[in-house]
């Protein structure tokens, strides 16, 4: 069984990208990215990845992730909290820590098509500079 069928199909994704984009877009780091952006066509496709992401009905249709968000200057730090709002909302939604494990684990690989900006050296990563430097 999927983890998409485990958590409750379409209802509980949809219920799991509201609450994921109240997070994301309260958040003082993250809102930022969000400010003039189209966010109910955001959740439409957050949706449509998700799903595909947990097994489900692969329908996702929106741009690759590297070209999606070139433009937005995401450090690793901000991924990285990305995943940690992703778990707190699957764990609210009733995902088991199990599932919510594999699901972070198969979104991980994103990191290098998301994160485009190096940090400021703060966040507990380090930095994304190819050479091997310190940002």
């Amino acid at each position: 069984m999927s983890i998409y069928e485990t958590i409750g199909g379409d209802t509980s994704v949809a219920e799991a990208v509201e609450r994921f984009y109240t997070k994301l877009t309260s958040d003082p780091a993250l809102g930022v990215f969000f400010e003039h952006a189209d966010v109910a066509q955001l959740k439409t496709r957050q949706r449509m990845f998700l799903t595909a992401a947990l097994g489900g009905p692969d329908a996702y249709e929106g741009r690759d992730m590297r070209a999606a968000h070139a433009h937005l200057q995401i450090t690793d730090a901000d991924f990285d909290l990305f995943l940690e709002y992703l778990a707190e909302t699957l764990a609210e939604i009733g995902t088991k820590a199990a599932r919510i494990d594999e699901v972070l684990e198969a979104l991980e690989p994103l990191r290098l098509e998301i994160v485009s900006a190096v940090g400021d050296g703060s966040d507990e990563w380090g930095s994304q500079d190819p050479t091997g430097g310190s940002g």
